[in-house]
């Protein structure tokens, strides 16, 4: 390279600096079929797209004046020199409260006030960590046990704390498994033992095994210590981790306006979660659970509250639809209907019908905003399953929230990031963890958490989370 170092030898190029350029070639070799490539149909899909005039915009004095995003992020780190096996998870949720009002006054000012702008977006955060793999809770267990024991101990201490509410996640678990209101005395755990017990009815300060006599934590209801191995960062289950945190935290701020402001607050919020309403994985069960809460809380709002969504920034749909944009088969203002058709277009799926049925409690669409964005918004339905084994509810007509939805899309465009949206980038913003300096304080806390700093303290040895 012709550029010189500070100590007068010439920078060297990366060894590994080709690789991505070596894969491309590679793949440019092989052929393969990408669904979301090729436009096939092109009437078919024609058929499916709805105008923007389908939707009717709310009246002024019914359209939301509040959006509340949710967002997480999560990351491994190694975190001592010399033994790379050892690794400690970091993992937080933020929501962001967006007062739409404000925006929209902003919007009409020739110059934008950055302290209005400010005021009118509030944050708040959750943040886990854990020793996810080479560490451990403490001398004796195998990985498995010491996820197990560090989420309990998690859910038991961190709270969301945001003006009145004041639960911890393990209050939340047991209220998604029951009802708004109304939380759950027991959830339904399997013994971690092989073979063992099915379903044992846990309560919050646990219970033993009427057969093996394992000591079952009520957060065993989620799972994710299945995903766990002894080799390997468990960046996976990590992930499931963040994803029910970023529920937990969506059940727990709704609750809340439908508590203490179910006739305003609840009817003119939207309620956003980065990602699809969706849950993966081992704790895939959950997605019946979401499904019924968010259902009875409407069943108990007036109107058609409360309004929740989840919004895509990638994956194959998004994928797909941009392609649509681009060829000018959605123009700002469609929405496109995502039923079987389409969607084993998209997935290249056997069995198209029964697609999400399993993880997913709202259903996909597309749609391109009025000033060209193209977003996959997911909005679950007041009753029924938007997936089932038959194909669901695909007909936009069942969901009645998405007027509403559409509007605050139409008017919360950011360019922040591809087709972005505000409360999004406001809670990703919130959410995401810093690089460089920002990783160096993640190795910081990992090992003041797991003892390396101790005098005296062994390279073998490592305390439990305090």
């Amino acid at each position: 390279m012709p550029y010189e170092t500070i100590g007068g030898a010439y920078e060297l190029a990366s060894r590994l600096g080709h690789s991505a350029a070596a894969i491309k070639a590679i793949a440019d070799q092989r052929t393969f079929y990408v669904p979301a490539e090729p436009l096939q149909d092109v009437e078919m899909i024609r058929e499916r797209i709805r105008p923007r005039t389908d939707f009717a915009v709310p009246p002024a004095a019914d359209r939301l004046s509040a959006a509340l995003a949710i967002d997480g992020s999560h990351v491994v780190e190694q975190v001592r020199d010399g033994l790379p096996s050892v690794m400690y998870g970091f993992a937080q949720a933020a929501a962001a409260y967006v007062d739409l009002d404000v925006l929209e006054s902003q919007r009409a000012e020739r110059f934008v006030d950055p302290y209005a702008i400010e005021r009118a977006i509030n944050t708040a955060l959750v943040t886990l960590d854990l020793p996810v793999a080479g560490a451990y809770t403490r001398p004796g267990v195998d990985i498995v046990t010491s996820w197990r024991e560090s989420i309990d101990l998690l859910f038991r201490q961190k709270k969301i704390d945001v003006n009145r509410l004041d639960q911890p996640l393990l209050d939340l678990l047991f209220l998604l498994h029951g009802g708004p209101g109304l939380p759950a005395v027991t959830v339904p755990v399997n013994c971690p033992s092989t073979d063992c017990s099915k379903d044992v009815p846990v309560p919050p300060a646990g219970a033993d095994c009427s057969v093996c006599g394992e000591h079952l934590f009520p957060t065993d209801v989620l799972r994710i210590h299945e995903e766990v191995g002894e080799e390997g960062a468990n960046q996976s289950a990590l992930g499931r981790l963040m994803s029910v945190i970023e529920l937990l935290v969506l059940v727990g701020l709704s609750t809340l306006l439908w508590e203490q402001s179910r006739q305003r607050a609840l009817r003119t919020t939207l309620f956003i979660v980065d990602g699809p309403l969706a849950v993966f994985g081992t704790p895939a069960k959950l997605r019946g659970r979401a499904l019924d809460y968010f259902q009875a809380m409407g069943s108990t709002t007036p109107a058609v509250a409360p309004y929740v969504c989840g919004i895509e920034k990638s994956g194959v749909l998004v994928d797909y639809a941009r392609q649509l944009a681009r060829h000018d088969l959605l123009s700002p203002g469609d929405l496109l209907v995502c039923d079987e058709q389409i969607i084993s277009r998209v997935v290249n799926a056997n069995n198209a019908r029964a697609y999400g049925k399993e993880t997913y409690w709202g259903r996909k669409f597309v749609y391109r905003a009025l000033d060209g964005r193209v977003v996959v918004p997911t909005v679950p339905p007041p009753t029924g399953a938007p997936y089932d084994a038959n194909g669901g509810k695909a007909d936009p007509r069942d969901y009645p929230t998405l007027s509403a939805i559409l509007d605050v899309i139409d008017r919360t465009g950011s360019s922040m990031y591809v087709d972005g949206i505000i409360p999004v980038a406001a809670a990703h913003g919130r959410a995401a963890f810093p690089i460089g300096v920002g990783t160096d304080v993640l190795r910081l806390v990992a090992t003041k958490r797991l003892g390396l700093d101790s005098p005296g303290q062994q390279p073998n040895q490592v305390r439990s989370t305090p």
